[in-house]
C-alpha cells in the first residue's frame, strides 16, 4: 500500500469552504471512483489552524495515477470546483507526500 498525505492549506477565511467542499462533494466523488481514504483532520493545537489534512490510501503508484486522472476530469468534480470557487481560490498551498510503510508500522 502507498499513503498519500495531503495538506491543504486555506485561504484566510476560507477554511470552512474547503470543509464544506470535501463533506458535501468530495468524499462522494471519490467513493464512486475507489479513491481510499484513510481519514481527515483539522488541527486542534498547533502551528496552522487553517488547514486541512488527509491521507488517501492506494494499492500503488499505478492505481493513484489511474485513478487520479479520472478524478481530475470528473464531469462532477469539475463543476463542483468551479462553483467553489466562484469568489476566489479557496486553497492557499497544497503540499502532498507518498508514505510507505516500514517493516514494524501497523499500517501495512
Amino acid at each position: 500500500m502507498i499513503y498519500e498525505l495531503r495538506v491543504y492549506t486555506a485561504m484566510p477565511g476560507r477554511l470552512p469552504d474547503v470543509l464544506a467542499r470535501f463533506r458535501d462533494h468530495t468524499v462522494g466523488i471519490w467513493n464512486r471512483l475507489g479513491i481510499g481514504q484513510l481519514g481527515y483532520w483539522t488541527t486542534a493545537v498547533g502551528p496552522d489552524s487553517n488547514a486541512l489534512t488527509y491521507m488517501l490510501v492506494w494499492e500503488s503508484l499505478a492505481d493513484r495515477e489511474a485513478k487520479w486522472g479520472k478524478f481530475v476530469v470528473d464531469p462532477e468534480w469539475v463543476e463542483v470546483r468551479k462553483a467553489s470557487e466562484a469568489a476566489g481560490p479557496i486553497v492557499a498551498k497544497m503540499d502532498n507526500s507518498f508514505l510507505a510503510p516500514t517493516s514494524f508500522s501497523p499500517a501495512k
